[in-house]
């Protein structure tokens, strides 16, 4: 028993010291953090937290994968991000009263650990460095809205579809053709684009008549991405 838990630890300890957050962190503080961690086994489909509920903490993706999304008043899903392994997510909860403003939902079997709000803090009032990373790490989380308003604002799923494609393409003005694993399922992909998979299907068959990318699986072959950032920047207005 004492065995199992030294290797449950050792595996806290080594996922920890992978997130960007607490990268470089003493061995002593990476220890004391694995410590208070509790792991949480989440099925497909089951929900680490819903909006409202009070905040236990933040976590860190340890397996799977937690899409983080909004529900309008009419029902729509609105995908803020996917998070997975070794990603840290639900920050803002220690510096809020309040309760999680999104839901949580495990889009595979997952493992997260949770990082209690009341032991970290105490930790924080001591390590001033570990505040500043905090900080960090939930400004690049602001990043990643504002970019999804950003998107959401452009006017039509072809020119949002375009634009992601383009984000993700290593050389967009070149003409050789790049490949984009796809990391999500489509319907995960069409909800952060704010449409249905239906259109989603529809837009992606559009670009291949065109020629402009192939889709094998999960796999998006952008087949001419310098005529793809054409397009977008057509669409746009910029030409």
């Amino acid at each position: 028993m004492l065995e199992q838990s030294r290797f449950r630890q050792a595996i806290t300890e080594n996922t920890l010291r992978s997130c960007q957050l607490f990268v470089g962190l003493p061995a002593a503080d990476v220890e004391m953090i694995a410590a208070m961690a509790v792991p949480k086994h989440l099925e497909k489909g089951d929900y680490l937290f819903r909006a409202g509920d009070p905040s236990a903490g933040f976590y860190v993706m340890q397996k799977g994968a937690i899409n983080v999304h909004r529900v309008s008043a009419a029902g729509k899903e609105q995908v803020i991000h996917v998070f997975r392994p070794v990603e840290s997510f639900a920050e803002a909860a220690l510096a809020s009263a309040g309760g999680y403003p999104a839901d949580a939902r495990a889009v595979a079997d997952s493992i997260v650990l949770l990082i209690p709000k009341a032991g970290f803090v105490d930790l924080l009032r001591n390590r001033p460095e570990l505040a500043l990373r905090m900080l960090g790490s939930m400004a690049q989380h602001l990043r990643v809205v504002i970019g999804l308003v950003d998107d959401l604002m452009l006017k039509d799923i072809e020119t949002r579809l375009a634009h992601w494609l383009v984000k993700r393409c290593r050389a967009p003005l070149q003409d050789t053709p790049q490949t984009i694993q796809l990391d999500r399922t489509k319907r995960v992909l069409a909800a952060e684009m704010g449409t249905t998979s239906e259109t989603l299907s529809r837009t992606l068959a559009k670009f291949r008549e065109q020629k402009l990318l192939r889709v094998t699986g999960n796999i998006i072959t952008v087949m001419r991405p310098a005529a793809l950032e054409k397009l977008l920047r057509r669409n746009l207005g910029e030409i």
